[in-house]
């Protein structure tokens, strides 16, 4: 018999008993679903964590804390370790910040800003690094500064710092938070004012050339403010009057910045063979990914579960088959039909059950897995307060290609193996008896 013969007696065998069949592939379809939308909750999880961490950092930032002195210390990140980290292999840029955290405040068109964190920074090397703008460009000067996205809200007249004091006195009152100076703030020249530790005040006239991009976040404000490192010699004194331009510089944040995300791995595994203590996102990824690797193994178990128990639904349909065609067995047999091509029909059979199960299944899953990022993100913003609380940006089920794949060979897999008894049982069958039968 052709194979194109074999798929024709298949589909006559199955045609013959359809709701027998149907009710089969139902309980393969529940199976199959079950096991992809269970473990498309861990990969939407790891999914929403994994796109969080990529929105909050750059892919290509090492953070360099400090470096190992002796078993149990570690001194900080001076100057002279700098040069160090620069010649370690696959660095791009390294990016070193001081936080000025003198009572600052900025003046601008008769309004004043307070709440703003002053940054000082090497220009070349945050441009080496690909800082991010929305608008303008890098300082060129040693007067021109980078301000962050929202600067402009914290700069405000008498009456809105009185409106700001009371808005934040009862946010939930009539008052409404002021919005702050409204035109674009690029290219404005803004004196800051600084006080030292004996109350002495210092102005700086300085040009904001470039604004930061918005914030990943919308609840999060940039307010930073990023000075040149030639302002160092004259700011750090404010906060420490023992500083001394030259002798050795110690920065608050260090920041090593490779030329790909493919160097990452390498650059954090360089500096720490240094003695450095550093941390990158592939470090945090990889611990997450190991965590999440375990709870997807675990709910695909769980979902194999249910694939087992429809499995026992072909068994019976596959058995019953086999009985009720032991008449024709015998006859096929008596005109010559070899033992495997009579147990390949029957796992023909069975295998059609676990396909026609594993695409319907897959189809219902997609849809399930929509229906859940679209309503629980619903339910879980109205649990939380309605429209006053901020959105749930997550993603509930996520089904990757791959998760098709291990379900579809699991339910298949499970259909063959239920449908190979029966089908070596019809291989077994006598021709005497099975023609005996029917007289």
């Amino acid at each position: 018999m052709k194979f194109k013969d074999q798929i024709g007696f298949v589909r006559q065998n199955i045609k013959k008993n359809r709701l027998r069949v149907f009710m089969t592939i139902l309980a393969t379809t529940m199976g199959c679903s079950f096991l992809i939308v269970l473990a498309s909750v861990g990969f939407g999880f790891q999914k929403t964590l994994t796109d969080e961490i990529q929105r909050q950092q750059i892919l290509t930032e090492v953070k360099v804390e400090g470096k190992q002195n002796g078993e149990d210390s570690a001194k900080p990140i001076t100057s002279s370790l700098i040069k160090d980290i620069e010649k370690t292999e696959n660095v791009k840029a390294v990016v070193t910040r001081n936080m000025i955290e003198a009572p600052a405040k900025a003046q601008l068109e008769g309004r004043t800003g307070q709440n703003f964190t002053s940054i000082v920074t090497n220009m070349k090397q945050e441009k080496k690094a690909n800082l991010s703008l929305d608008r303008g460009r890098m300082p060129e000067k040693p007067n021109e500064i980078v301000v962050g996205y929202h600067f402009g809200k914290q700069l405000l007249t008498e009456n809105e710092q009185k409106q700001l004091d009371a808005y934040n006195s009862n946010p939930e009152g009539n008052v409404k938070r002021p919005e702050g100076y409204k035109e674009d703030v690029l290219n404005k020249k803004v004196t800051f004012v600084y006080t030292d530790l004996n109350g002495k005040e210092k102005s700086y006239p300085l040009v904001i050339t470039g604004v930061s991009k918005k914030p990943a976040r919308d609840f999060m404000e940039d307010t930073n403010v990023m000075i040149g490192d030639n302002m160092l010699k004259e700011l750090a004194p404010l906060v420490n009057p023992d500083f001394d331009y030259e002798k050795e510089i110690t920065y608050t944040n260090v920041n090593a910045y490779a030329s790909s995300i493919d160097q990452v791995d390498g650059l954090t595994k360089a500096l720490k063979d240094k003695g450095y203590l550093v941390y990158s996102i592939t470090e945090e990824l990889e611990s997450m990914n190991l965590f999440f690797t375990a709870f997807k193994v675990g709910l695909i178990f769980v979902g194999t579960v249910a694939v087992l128990i429809a499995s026992i639904g072909i068994f019976n349909t596959m058995t019953m088959a086999v009985t009720e065609r032991t008449q024709q067995i015998g006859i096929m047999k008596a005109i010559g039909a070899q033992p495997n091509m009579i147990r390949r029909l029957f796992l023909m059979e069975s295998a059609w059950i676990g396909v026609a199960g594993s695409v319907i299944g897959v189809v219902i899953s997609y849809g399930i897995s929509w229906a859940a990022n679209k309503i629980v993100p619903l339910i879980l913003q109205s649990t939380a307060g309605g429209g006053e609380a901020a959105p749930f940006d997550m993603q509930i089920s996520y089904i990757p290609v791959s998760l098709v794949l291990i379900a579809a060979a699991i339910s298949i897999g499970v259909a063959i193996l239920s449908g190979l008894r029966p089908a070596v049982k019809a291989t077994n069958i006598d021709v005497l008896s099975a023609l005996r039968r029917e007289i």
